[in-house]
């Protein structure tokens, strides 16, 4: 056993260790928030300097994590955030937790996570930990972040580069965030771990041991970062398969949810999967595309996988037809008719707006000549996005607002909207989401799914 390795395992036991998280956002600040409550020292690293103060000064910025829980961080004197990159070489474990995004070919975009790993290889110590959480392809810890930190340094005895394992510890643990569900956070989700030697493993599974209710060890990063994958290809493609049903089902006058929900009273070899307006949120519409771009370099053609991703990238369109459609059928043109779309979140009770198909839609309805609003009363103004740049502001739902639209567009199913005063007040509703039956509002006449 190497002497870092022993130091660091005998600092983690004894929680003298210090953890730094590179990356603020969904993902790193809830990590962070875990290690503090366990009575970990922990440092939040962050590009954007806006954050800081508001951290700094106990505040939140991302709905479902309390002010409260930050406040209570900062306080207890363990936690801080800076943007200053400097201070790396302070803490023994470093957690990228960054964004890895399709640029516009739908190709992986690294950059984040490339920057993120020479910033920490610029300040490498011996005996550090690095592992990367952002989801990524098979082969990204390895042929990205090793090289990078076997070259960050010289071994003092033997002058050669650094040897990971030995003066440096690597791993790759995707992150398993599931923002505002009721019943799992970052501490109750078993947490997969790839170590590039057996000593990274070792120490990366004891450092995730102190906040996780179970570590799930497995044999390399590239396995890790293959599991990632496969639970968020697995979602996407039964999606797809859903909404492709809700498409020939509607041809042929067949509610697509009552099939669902009948289907899902077989207690075996079922599991429901709902249609909706598109894939939204960081990981669903993003990650089956960074498998088929790496299998492309293997000369294997993922079809099955990239089926589905046609599929569920055609779903705001899908959405805009219907809409057409159904304003014809009440002698109404799609051009210059008043829409709402309620909802801009990517999923309910939320203001996590990465990848929704609301925004997508919004674009849509324009091209098409109508005149947009929206309401989300999560999200009071539209902020600019990688691909958006909307200068507008939630509306307000009120009796003459709802009556002034010619049709309403149920997007986002927030459990904070009131569908039957909704259904009451609109002229014509289009429902993604099947909200106003679950409800419990009588949808006959005014109320269309799509």
């Amino acid at each position: 056993m190497s002497d870092y390795k022993k130091q660091l395992l005998n600092k983690i036991e004894n929680k003298q260790h210090i953890i730094g998280i590179i990356g603020l956002g969904y993902v790193g600040l809830p990590l962070a928030l875990e290690f503090v409550h366990k009575g970990i020292k922990t440092i939040g690293f962050d590009i954007d300097e806006t954050k800081i103060p508001v951290l700094n000064s106990g505040k939140s910025y991302i709905k479902h994590i309390a002010s409260e829980r930050i406040t209570e961080a900062v306080n207890s004197g363990l936690f801080e955030a800076t943007s200053s990159f400097e201070r790396l070489p302070e803490v023994d474990a470093v957690i990228i937790a960054v964004p890895t995004p399709l640029n516009k070919h739908r190709e992986p975009d690294l950059s984040y996570v490339e920057n993120s790993a020479k910033m920490a290889a610029k300040y490498l110590r011996p005996g550090q930990l690095v592992v990367l959480e952002s989801s990524t392809y098979p082969g990204t810890t390895d042929e990205i972040l090793l090289p990078l930190m076997q070259k960050a340094g010289k071994n003092s005895v033997s002058g050669e580069d650094y040897k990971v394992g030995e003066d440096f510890f690597l791993a790759f643990s995707p992150e398993r965030e599931d923002p505002n569900n009721p019943n799992y956070n970052t501490a109750t989700i078993p947490k997969v771990v790839g170590g590039v030697t057996p000593a990274c493993l070792e120490i990366s599974v004891a450092v995730y041991n102190q906040i996780i209710v179970k570590t799930v060890p497995v044999s390399s990063p590239r396995a890790a970062e293959a599991t990632k994958l496969l639970e968020n290809i697995y979602r996407a493609v039964n999606i797809a398969l859903v909404n492709e049903l809700k498409m020939v089902f509607d041809k042929m006058d067949i509610d697509v949810w009552e099939v669902i929900d009948a289907a899902a009273t077989k207690p075996f070899g079922f599991n429901a999967f709902y249609p909706g307006p598109g894939l939204g949120g960081h990981c669903i519409p993003i990650d089956p595309f960074y498998l088929t771009w790496k299998a492309r370099q293997y000369d294997v053609s993922t079809r099955f996988i990239e089926l589905a991703g046609e599929v569920n990238t055609y779903q705001p369109y899908y959405v805009v037809e219907r809409c057409l459609e159904i304003l014809n059928e009440h002698k109404k043109t799609l051009n210059g008719a008043k829409v709402l779309i309620l909802g801009a979140a990517y999923k309910k009770d939320i203001d996590d707006m990465r990848e929704s198909p609301s925004l997508k839609l919004i674009s849509l309805f324009r091209k098409m000549g109508a005149l947009v609003d929206y309401n989300d009363p999560f999200i009071p103004k539209l902020p600019p996005t990688r691909k958006y740049k909307y200068e507008m502001s939630s509306v307000e739902l009120t009796p003459e607002n709802l009556d002034s639209y010619d049709l309403v567009l149920l997007s986002t199913d927030h459990t904070g909207y009131d569908y039957k005063f909704i259904y009451d007040h609109a002229k014509l509703i289009v429902d993604t989401r099947n909200a106003f039956e679950k409800a419990g509002v009588d949808v006959n006449g005014k109320v269309n799914k799509a």
